[in-house]
């Protein structure tokens, strides 16, 4: 781990702008808006840019850094990296920043490589810190549902994360709402702050609404922290005349295809970015503004490939008002075949 160089110095004003809701009914309070690590952090980006895009974030009053194992490329990557960069920048404001990871997903080959094991998610959590160079996570989130494994077997990795003072706080990501509440019950029996759900939410992906997560989190109290809220970059005016050849269609089709852009797909884009434009807002800054207007929602995570996307993203907060109808033609949109 490099030595603490300490050449950046936080915006004295930055808590001044960003607004912070507090995490479901426990006393965490979250930014609106946070960075989420998932993409562009990577061994592929140049470490300056990845400084750049973190400094600005706190600059901004963005206090939550999200991450989890497998990010990168490669796995383990984007931790390794952000560590980095905490340790030489932020370390002198660790207690102003609430950093999470997660487990879940397949990390290493073999048998105990992924899921929700005992030892796979202890044993990840000891390398993550290992990675990022801290001796704790503010929030530790077991990734994904695991058939395979009983449900108390992984609530009780995640009470003896929090035990061991390696996490002050737990998670559920990628939970439906009958299997969040059954963890929940298992968690507060063990005593175990679990305090917040993070799942894909965006106004083309309304999973949440159907499988039970979003309104059973709301109703026991729980945060939700919301990713893919462009929907890997749909919700955006980017490809409505072709597909750029900086866009992540043409330098990544992993996680968005150019099969994704169907005739319909782009007629719905076209639609909503007719609404965007008649608020004022981008089609990029109507969509965050549609899940910081929930209720529901704690926070949202953003993606950024460089500063100024991040700040376009963060100017989401300056109109969050819909008016109903809106809010009906955005449902109509989106329900369309």
């Amino acid at each position: 781990m490099l030595e603490p160089t300490h050449t950046y110095t936080p915006d004295p004003t930055r808590y001044d702008s960003m607004e912070y809701r507090r995490c479901g009914v426990s006393s965490l309070k979250l930014p609106r808006v946070a960075l989420g690590l998932w993409h562009n952090f990577g061994d592929d980006t140049p470490l300056a840019n990845m400084r750049a895009t973190i400094c600005t974030a706190f600059d901004n009053g963005i206090t939550y850094f999200d991450l989890a194992n497998n990010y990168g490329p490669e796995p383990g990557a984007a931790e390794r990296n952000f560590g980095r960069i905490f340790h030489s920048e932020l370390s002198a404001h660790r207690d102003e920043v609430v950093v999470a990871t997660k487990a879940g997903f397949e990390m290493w080959d073999g048998p105990y490589g992924r899921g929700g094991s005992r030892k796979y998610l202890l044993n990840s959590l000891d390398d993550s810190l290992a990675r990022l160079g801290l001796e704790y996570v503010d929030i530790f989130y077991h990734h994904c549902m695991d058939p395979d494994t009983p449900l108390e077997e992984s609530m009780g990795a995640l009470a003896s994360a929090v035990q061991s003072g390696k996490a002050l706080y737990v998670g559920l990501s990628n939970y439906d709402g009958e299997t969040m509440e059954r963890a929940m019950g298992i968690l507060a029996d063990l005593r175990v702050p679990f305090i917040v759900n993070q799942n894909r939410y965006n106004i083309f992906d309304r999973t949440i609404e159907r499988n039970g997560l979003k309104e059973m989190g709301a109703r026991l109290g729980r945060g939700l922290v919301t990713f893919s809220p462009l929907d890997q970059g749909l919700l955006t005016d980017r490809y409505l005349n072709g597909v750029p050849s900086d866009s992540r269609i043409a330098r990544d089709g992993r996680f968005l295809h150019k099969d994704a852009l169907t005739d319909a797909r782009l007629a719905q884009i076209r639609d909503l970015n007719e609404i965007a434009g008649a608020r004022g807002q981008s089609l990029a800054e109507m969509a965050l503004a549609w899940l910081l207007h929930d209720a529901a929602v704690t926070t949202v995570l953003v993606g950024a490939s460089r500063p100024s996307q991040l700040l376009d993203d963060i100017a989401a907060l300056d109109n969050t008002d819909f008016t109903d109808d809106e809010l009906a033609r955005i449902d109509a949109i989106s329900a369309r075949d």
